[in-house]
């Protein structure tokens, strides 16, 4: 029997990226995860401030060469790789030079918010889906994590449903811990209209366009929901403790040993 495929499609991820503590969680999952026999990769930005050198990036030229179209625009993808320390496991670095070669991540050295924030979240949710067609490589389950993958999902279900590399992936989404009080602008829904196959309605969840509405709107499309903060968003909180026909893991504090996980992604694995 084929080993199950786990893909995980993180914002941020240890040792690369540490915002907020569910990046080591992220971590232990994969490691988790790939010790317990499930075939594992992760994507995440290759944001500027990840030292290239010190965590051996190289560039995968076979994957690389991707133009990804967002709001009329063509922005070329470059792939690039590294092995997780302590780890026989892949993680794939998406870059581009308009999006995530700036020294900054979310707001500049003023603490302004970047006008781009709502374009790079479709570019990179837009940018790993594609990454994955070329991989050729069909995921079981989809764990996607950070208000930056909150995308995924919706696109999954709607702007891809008819890609047969997604036709049987299920979806886990992690609701964390609100990092921003900006928007991300006037555009962004309409610019997330990535192809016919998703209309206006689909992004109706997100109107709202801030964290919590993107944590919202990633939880929605969903096949399973975790919380992945001490205190998250009380309104999400309310909203999707108990949703019907969705497995929903509360949080379990920064020691669990995961055991959680494992349980959810085999269940939905095996449906």
């Amino acid at each position: 029997m084929s080993k199950k495929r786990i893909l995980f499609i993180a914002t941020e991820m240890s040792p690369y990226l540490e915002l907020t503590e569910f990046a080591e969680i992220v971590n232990k999952l994969a490691i988790k995860s790939n010790d317990s026999g499930l075939e594992v990769r992760c994507i995440m930005p290759r944001f500027g401030v990840i030292n290239e050198r010190r965590h051996r990036l190289h560039e995968v030229v076979r994957l690389s060469g991707i133009n990804v179209s967002v709001d009329n625009d063509d922005y070329p993808l470059q792939i690039k790789v590294a092995s997780l320390p302590n780890a026989r496991l892949q993680i794939y670095f998406l870059e581009n030079e308009d999006f995530f070669k700036r020294k900054f991540i979310f707001h500049d050295e003023e603490e302004k918010w970047f006008d781009d924030n709502g374009l790079r979240t479709i570019f990179f949710a837009k940018g790993a889906l594609e990454t994955v067609k070329k991989f050729g490589w069909p995921p079981d389950i989809i764990h996607c994590s950070g208000w930056m993958s909150s995308l995924v999902p919706a696109f999954i279900k709607t702007a891809y449903k008819r890609e047969p590399v997604f036709a049987h992936s299920k979806i886990v989404f992690t609701i964390g811990q609100n990092t921003f009080k900006e928007k991300l602008g006037p555009d962004f829904l309409k610019q997330a209209l990535i192809n016919n196959n998703i209309t206006p309605k689909d992004l109706e969840i997100f109107k709202d366009v801030n964290n919590t509405a993107l944590f919202r709107g990633g939880a929605t499309y969903a096949d399973a929901i975790t919380f992945g903060a001490e205190k998250p968003d009380k309104k999400l909180v309310e909203e999707f403790s108990k949703v019907r026909g969705k497995k929903v893991i509360p949080f379990k504090g920064w020691d669990t040993d995961l055991t959680e996980y494992l349980e959810l992604y085999n269940d939905l694995a095996s449906k």
